[in-house]
């Protein structure tokens, strides 16, 4: 094969619960084309996979490849997915079910696939590039639309044999609490993503608890964005700070538990949330966490910002395609598995 027809160039892939993100990246990782669209997953599984395709292929035109020059695919999804069969399984945000997204792409594109969770992808790129390089245990916590967890152990990820795992939003903290989009009630992606922060801020503004955030953005839910919180603390909106750090408190409490499981060096902090609110997450998060460890475990882990921010995700499933794929030129059979 000469040096012009090389498959060494790879697809990062985010599917988010309202935004999707391709990234073609080079041999050395990195990137050099890109294409965002909305997911508009009430449109339903066939439209979103066609988006899917064809936002991969508008960044590989973008990054003035051959198609054939594509090594292999990683896409990392939302909610649990099923890595051996490339499957999408039950995404709380999105209202799809058993997706074969791996077979899919395998087959317009002709190259393997790699499908994984997106905290997984995430905090692989930080395994690998990051706030969580060189660990031997770290776990990943991203509050946003929902909370999405992660694990990386010994540079692998940490998942069951039919199933990706660290569903650390799923965790329930109020036995009869709030109802989650998964279906059971006091998870805690029902009383700590922005989705719930949000919602409980929207009642403060319609109290006249918050009035700059009910300047910037009213009650309406969906403009009460994760800077939009943010400014209103910064305002002085002092109950919008006090729901921001219950929240915190909550996902600290989930971080206790896993902690006692996992016994992690890093628990890293990514997602919309943290970056607009980092100082608050991380000494909320952290305290909360070290409050409700045994003594043991109190000075064994460190809580940690992401570094890679918004690329975490697809240079992560790159990264992991590029490791689990054995050669290049693999072919279409090889397009799912761990």
């Amino acid at each position: 094969m000469s040096d012009g027809s090389r498959r060494d160039h790879w697809i990062g892939f985010d599917l988010g619960g309202t935004k999707m993100l391709a990234q073609v990246y080079d041999a050395d990782l990195k990137p050099i084309g890109r294409e965002r669209k909305r997911t508009k997953a009430s449109a339903g599984i066939d439209s979103g996979l066609d988006r899917i395709v064809e936002s991969i292929r508008d960044a590989v035109e973008d990054a003035g490849i051959d198609p054939g020059r594509l090594a292999g695919i990683g896409i990392g999804c939302p909610g649990p997915v099923d890595m051996e069969g490339g499957l999408l399984l039950n995404p709380p945000n999105l209202g799809w079910s058993r997706v074969p997204i791996g077979e899919r792409l395998a087959e317009e594109f002709s190259v393997p696939v790699r499908v994984l969770n997106d905290v997984d992808a995430g905090l692989y790129a930080e395994y690998r590039y990051g706030a969580a390089k060189d660990t031997r245990c770290a776990i990943g916590v991203f509050p946003g639309t929902g909370i999405g967890g992660g694990c990386i152990y010994k540079g692998e990820i940490l998942h069951g044999s039919h199933c990706t795992c660290m569903e650390i939003g799923h965790i329930q903290i109020m036995p009869e609490g709030p109802l989650c989009g998964c279906g059971r009630r006091g998870c805690l992606e029902a009383v700590a993503s922005r989705l719930a922060i949000a919602a409980n801020a929207a009642k403060a503004a319609y109290r006249g608890e918050a009035p700059h955030l009910n300047d910037a953005a009213g009650t309406d839910i969906s403009s009460i964005r994760s800077g939009v919180l943010s400014a209103a603390i910064e305002a002085d909106d002092k109950t919008v700070r006090d729901i921001v750090r219950e929240a915190a408190r909550h996902i600290g409490i989930a971080v206790a538990g896993v902690i006692h499981i996992l016994s992690p060096d890093v628990v890293v902090l990514g997602g919309g949330l943290v970056e607009a609110m980092p100082d608050l997450f991380i000494d909320q998060v952290s305290r909360s966490a070290r409050k409700r460890v045994m003594s043991a475990f109190k000075d064994t882990f460190e809580v940690v910002r992401s570094q890679l921010e918004d690329d975490a995700v697809t240079k992560g499933a790159a990264a992991w395609a590029q490791h689990k794929i054995p050669q290049p030129d693999a072919t279409v059979a090889d397009a799912v598995g761990v």
